[in-house]
């Protein structure tokens, strides 16, 4: 979860020591994390054809588990480039609810993980948090629109979830 501050950090001071060659690599390290949250964004859109009137459930804000630091979170990165393509986004974190607000005060909030995935057209876990970690398909079945969740942390159980008829998908995994 510190990768992205951490290498943004090693960047500036491989720029102080004039480390050209460790620059390069760091750089890239990092345009290669940024690439993820688009490519969440594009498996988002590609769940639901259009993000443009979609309903999207956003579970993690903070940008590891057992915080509520959401300083350049990924998952609420992600969550605003999917509200700016026209979804109506819902958030739900254990944690990090009212630093998420206070940085992304127009996404739409939830105050649980069932609320936040009300009428989803895919589900987005972005945070790897042991609740959600518990979630069953079963839990879910009877609030989504469409049974769709990525998992851009791979933190679940991709057979338990196809298993029980929902579209799985993990970021990097078919």
């Amino acid at each position: 979860g510190c990768l992205p501050k951490d290498i943004r950090a090693f960047m500036a001071r491989a720029g102080e020591l004039g480390a050209d060659q460790a620059l390069t690599f760091l750089r890239e390290v990092d345009n290669i994390n940024m690439r993820r949250r688009t490519r969440m964004v594009e498996l988002a859109r590609e769940a639901c054809g259009s993000l443009l009137g979609a309903r999207v459930a956003v579970l993690g804000a903070a940008f590891k588990p057992d915080s509520d630091d959401v300083r350049d979170s990924p998952a609420l990165n992600v969550a605003g480039q999917i509200q700016l393509q026209g979804a109506a986004v819902n958030v739900y974190d254990p944690k990090a609810m009212d630093n998420s607000r206070a940085l992304f005060p127009t996404l739409g909030y939830s105050d649980t993980a069932l609320d936040a995935c009300e009428g989803a057209d895919v589900v987005l876990v972005l945070t790897e948090w042991p609740e959600f970690q518990k979630l069953q398909p079963a839990d879910l079945d009877a609030v989504v629109r469409k049974k769709v969740l990525i998992d851009g942390r791979n933190c679940l159980d991709p057979q338990q979830w196809r298993d029980a008829d929902w579209t799985y998908r993990g970021l990097g995994r078919p």
